[in-house]
């Protein structure tokens, strides 16, 4: 939400957006994946599916912020088939050929390219992963996204710190147990 914000406000950044299944990095079973597991109601595995069958249409954007919304803000589930599809049509997607590249065998394939290779090259372990070009990457836990000039704020100090600053490797909030 806060690219979304700092978009929204006139900053122009190039994000390439790029999958990684939380399903995946927290299973400890020996030889399973998220992109060749039978089980075709792997957790967030239909999102990925979606997201993959929108990015063939050229319509991931139109399609991300939307699915995110409608899990965090709305509370729907992105294991639902039918919300999934409703997200997709309200962001004009040709829903026969979304239906087809939903069912298509390789549509996991760029999931497990993506997903494999933030594991080796950046050690991404959670999401939101940002990577920045100037080097460094980090993840970054926001809830709520900052509105306005403190979003614009957020997304220049969170810049500078991570690609600026590699000594700095975590910063963590305690929370007092309750």
């Amino acid at each position: 939400m806060l690219l979304l914000r700092v978009r929204e406000l006139g900053r122009d950044f190039d994000a390439r957006w790029r999958y990684f299944s939380l399903t995946q990095v927290n299973n400890k079973e020996e030889g399973w994946t998220v992109w060749s597991a039978a089980d075709e109601g792997a957790r967030g595995r239909l999102a990925f599916k979606a997201a993959e069958a929108a990015r063939r249409q050229q319509a991931f954007e139109r399609l991300h912020m939307p699915l995110l919304e409608a899990r965090h803000a709305k509370g729907q589930s992105l294991e639902d088939l039918e919300v999934v599809r409703a997200v997709a049509r309200a962001g004009g997607l040709d829903l026969e050929r979304f239906d087809r590249d939903l069912a298509d065998p390789s549509i996991l394939e760029p999931l497990a390219r993506d997903h494999q290779a933030a594991v080796s090259e950046h050690g991404v372990f959670g999401t939101p992963t940002f990577v920045f070009p100037a080097g460094g990457s980090a993840y970054v836990r926001i809830r709520p996204a900052p509105e306005g000039a403190q979003a614009l704020q957020l997304f220049d100090e969170l810049t500078t710190t991570v690609a600026e600053r590699p000594y700095l490797l975590e910063l963590k909030r305690p929370v007092k147990p309750t």
